[in-house]
């Protein structure tokens, strides 16, 4: 198998990322930078999981044959895809047939993969398969939405969380609820992911085989042996009122219940990192991540990986899931949830993200997200649970997330 890389001879007006994944594509694209594939070269299983077979992402891509004239990250075969919130559950990654790549300067590439031989270019442009842009069909405008657990049920789940915690069983469990909607028409998921784009710019907007969003927290990028984390907990809304948004936002950062809840994700974070780096820098306190209906308490994390330096995939089966997701201490944490909650996350909550032949990638939290099929789709949020959680507060935090996705997918 080869993968050949040329610069695109290509304006920007072309470089529409959601338009060239189209509506099967595989897209990871935040601020006009990322990837849009289409077709699939090769598809590498993880059997045991990431936490048990990472290393088969990196094998399978130093099996390819690279002939690669920019050497930029994310240039030669680049693997993409989602793993399920599960570490130890079987997942995959796709290595595009073809794949557009943009760098944040502007720098764009095509990355052709094929067991054929490939011509000898300088520059390369869009190719046709890529500019198909539909008609993918009217969107829907008609919508049925049913919830599960009722939400009295899951304050009771909650409230049963707060008392394991107080006895001393978890420091913190994050508990989730799922929307389940189901439209009159096939859910357009390209005119879907074209609204979280325009809503959330900051965010990271995804599609990897109909899983979705626009996920504002990243998990870990790894550029040589620079690594950065921006793990997310804490959540205030948006009252529309600039005053009442600075007053809410202070409230937030002096929150003793938010900023603990905060600090044990940090910890988890940083002491995961810590053991493969030979710097690390962790703020000492949180700031605020200001989104369209909500902000949360970030905290970024950055350092230089110890040589040799660990690729990406090792480095999210290292954090995965974080204590955002999970909860502390993990393994308990994940026995609660699963044991807790009546359904399954699935992608939910997992890593989606990339990584080239040089161990260079970045992952998201698979958060504000969907699962797209047809005319039906599946949206799940959730909330750490610690030992001062309110149980109708926490409620209100899950709808005010599940309005991310519901606003760019439910368009009556």
């Amino acid at each position: 198998m080869r993968a050949r890389t040329v610069r695109l001879d290509a304006d920007r007006a072309e470089l529409d990322l959601v338009a060239l994944a189209g509506e099967d594509g595989v897209l990871f694209a935040r601020e006009g930078a990322g990837f849009a594939g289409r077709g699939q070269a090769l598809r590498i299983d993880l059997p045991d999981g990431v936490a048990g077979s990472y290393d088969a992402v990196g094998e399978a891509l130093a099996a390819i044959e690279v002939d690669d004239d920019l050497g930029l990250p994310g240039t030669g075969p680049v693997a993409l895809g989602a793993l399920p919130f599960d570490p130890d559950a079987p997942g995959s990654l796709v290595v595009p047939e073809l794949l557009v790549g943009v760098a944040a300067d502007g720098t764009a590439w095509l990355t052709t993969v094929t067991t054929h031989p490939l011509p000898r270019v300088s520059t390369g442009t869009v190719p046709v398969e890529m500019k198909d842009e539909g008609p993918w069909g009217a969107s829907p405008d008609g919508f049925n939405l049913t919830s599960g657990p009722a939400h009295d049920e899951w304050c009771a789940l909650v409230a049963d969380a707060v008392e394991v915690i107080r006895r001393g069983e978890l420091e913190k469990v994050v508990l989730a609820r799922e929307v389940h909607v189901h439209a009159n028409r096939p859910i357009v998921r390209s005119a879907v992911l074209a609204r979280l784009r325009a809503l959330y710019p900051s965010c990271m907007v995804f599609n990897m085989g109909g899983f979705l969003g626009a996920s504002p927290e990243l998990l870990v990028s790894r550029i040589g042996r620079a690594v950065r984390s921006h793990p997310l907990a804490g959540t205030i809304p948006h009252s529309g009122d600039p005053e009442v948004d600075a007053r809410m936002a202070r409230a937030l950062l002096s929150s003793a219940k938010e900023r603990h809840e905060h600090r044990v994700v940090i910890d988890a974070v940083a002491e995961a990192l810590a053991e493969v780096c030979s710097a690390l820098d962790v703020p000492d306190g949180p700031s605020i991540v200001p989104l369209r209906n909500v902000s949360h308490l970030g905290t970024l994390l950055t350092g230089t990986l110890a040589e040799p330096a660990v690729d990406a995939l090792a480095l999210v089966a290292r954090l995965h899931p974080t204590p955002a997701v999970g909860g502390v201490p993990t393994k308990e944490a994940l026995a609660y949830i699963a044991a807790a909650e009546p359904f399954d996350r699935g992608l939910y909550a997992g890593a989606v993200g990339w990584m080239d032949g040089r161990g260079d990638g970045e992952w998201a939290v698979g958060i504000r997200s969907a699962t797209v099929e047809g005319d039906r789709a599946r949206l799940v949020a959730g909330d750490g649970i610690v030992g001062d959680s309110d149980p109708d507060a926490e409620l209100a935090e899950t709808q005010l997330k599940l309005q991310a996705l519901l606003s760019a997918v439910v368009r009556p």
